[in-house]
């Protein structure tokens, strides 16, 4: 079986939208909130920190181009990503 791999967004404290590539969304989201060592130097001082938006890759390239391709999008269609998006559908 082929592991699945996610580009996300998080929200964080100071409103910013942080882009990560993740194979456990939940896992991820609770390394960002509550781990010095395994949640990313950006988030751990904009804590606590949610899940905005995810989308499933088919592996980790096309998790890491896409993950590329939200950075570089204004704050405006980040946050158009985000209105769209349902997280029921990625609750592991």
């Amino acid at each position: 079986m082929q592991q699945q791999w996610f580009t996300y967004l998080l929200r964080c404290s100071d409103n910013t939208l942080y882009a990560g590539v993740t194979t456990d969304l939940t896992r991820r989201l609770l390394e960002h909130n509550n781990s010095n060592k395994l949640g990313a130097k950006y988030t751990r001082v904009r804590r606590p920190v949610s899940l905005a938006y995810a989308e499933h890759n088919l592996n980790r390239k096309a998790a890491c181009q896409r993950e590329y391709q939200l950075r570089k999008l204004t704050k405006s269609q980040k946050e158009y990503l985000v209105s769209k998006f349902e997280p029921l559908t990625f609750i592991t």
